[in-house]
């Protein structure tokens, strides 16, 4: 019973030290492994096709009841007239037989199914590609969920210090409103500032659950803090390889176009049997056992089949459809990857203006805090001082996570390898 119990909380206490458990728990879970079955599903049909070129042998057993008697098998006319002049001669017919053999068929020229097969291959490699893709799509998530739990937790560091200092000036203001020197207005400004700081950290714990259970649902893991993680590369600004998959879908669809001409195409067959029938003769009851056997080759050539020539037409139609949705997609990624691009480089010189405008703010808090004390500065003017440097910092840690999201996004759309780029 202690085992099972343990077994059953071991879900809680699943923690993450780095972002390559997350990743390696993210390749474990249901949200990739529903990628993983239409890659093998895939890979299964390419087979399939490739096994349609093999022979079918089967093998097969059967019983008859007529209502006259019939033959095991044909006989020629010289044997049955000798057979009908003596009757002590079992002859092969008889109104209940039983048969068991062997049958094959193969194809020999079925031009499409060739065809087909490339198509089938082409499919594979789109559905792999867009597999990949979607764990990098995965990946990123994770990745901008990490950066904006980092977020988080510098701006609740950054609350956490300006509560200090606001419980620090609430002790003086008390002080002098215990001695009469100042007025309780001050009192009161300094307590709802603190009582914005707490709502500003429930905010934050809300904001952390939700990031939390995002994390929870890609890997499975539910973390209760950020986990450390570091560039190790730039992503390549290459070809947008993202599209990857659309254009294997194109190809195709052009040899399923292709392959549903060819089945307008004449087919060679071959085909096979060797029969073993046996019976009770009609005409002496005695019991008559007969081999047969046949190859041959199967020449069909259609003529007309209206449905195959409907059949050309939906997959040209499938064709123009994925060509279309490849040329919007482009547009949208092409337009997306430029506005990308240029957000991030306007984000990182947003960061450096912010480090330095947070270092020059801090500086005047410190001053402003000397002059609050002193009297020379005024309570409200005092909370700008300490208001400004928190939303400062917050917003130089936000553009730090939409960063990180930016990049996370450029590297899915150029199919870069995300694990290569953090760790």
């Amino acid at each position: 019973m202690k085992k099972l119990f343990m077994c059953l909380l071991m879900p809680l206490f699943l923690e993450a030290e780095s972002l390559n458990e997350l990743f390696t728990a993210l390749k474990t879970h249901a949200t990739v492994k529903s990628d993983i079955l239409s890659v093998q599903k895939t890979a299964l049909q390419k087979e399939m096709i490739q096994s349609s070129l093999y022979p079918k042998v089967s093998l097969f057993a059967s019983y008859d009841n007529y209502n006259e008697a019939t033959g095991l098998l044909p006989v020629a006319p010289n044997e049955l007239l000798d057979m009908v002049k003596d009757q002590n001669v079992a002859q092969p017919f008889s109104t209940n037989i039983y048969r068991e053999g062997a049958r094959f068929s193969m194809p020999i020229y079925v031009k499409s199914i060739y065809t087909t097969g490339k198509q089938a291959e082409a499919m594979y490699r789109s559905v792999k590609m867009k597999k990949y893709i979607s764990l990098l799509e995965n990946e990123a998530l994770i990745v901008s969920a990490n950066a904006n739990f980092l977020y988080l937790e510098s701006l609740e560091k950054s609350l956490k210090i300006k509560e200090a200092s606001l419980l620090e000036a609430k002790k003086t203001v008390q002080i002098k409103v215990n001695n009469g020197r100042s007025s309780a207005s001050s009192l009161y400004k300094i307590i709802d500032s603190l009582n914005e700081v707490s709502i500003g950290k429930n905010n934050i714990e809300l904001e952390k659950q939700r990031l939390i259970s995002s994390i929870e649902g890609l890997t499975g893991i539910r973390i209760t803090e950020s986990v450390k993680m570091q560039k190790k590369e730039i992503f390549q600004r290459e070809t947008i390889d993202s599209l990857k998959p659309l254009q294997e879908k194109i190809k195709a669809d052009r040899f399923k176009v292709r392959a549903e001409k060819e089945k307008l195409y004449p087919t060679l067959y071959a085909h096979g049997s060797y029969v073993l029938s046996q019976a009770a003769a009609y005409n002496n009851d005695k019991q008559v056992y007969e081999k047969y056997g046949n190859l041959g080759i199967t020449l069909n050539i259609p003529l007309l089949d209206m449905t195959k020539y409907d059949a050309v037409a939906l997959a040209e139609v499938e064709l123009q459809s994925s060509q279309v949705a490849l040329e919007k997609l482009q547009d949208t990624l092409g337009a997306k990857a430029a506005m990308l691009k240029a957000s991030l480089d306007l984000l990182h010189n947003s960061i450096k203006l912010y480090q330095e405008s947070i270092e020059n703010k801090k500086q005047l808090l410190t001053i402003a805090k000397v002059n609050y004390k002193s009297g020379r500065l005024s309570t409200e003017e005092y909370l700008r001082y300490e208001d400004t440097v928190v939303a400062q910092e917050s917003k130089l840690y936000k553009a730090e996570a939409m960063a990180w999201q930016t990049e996370m996004e450029l590297a899915v759309i150029y199919v870069n390898n995300i694990e290569e780029m953090v760790e």
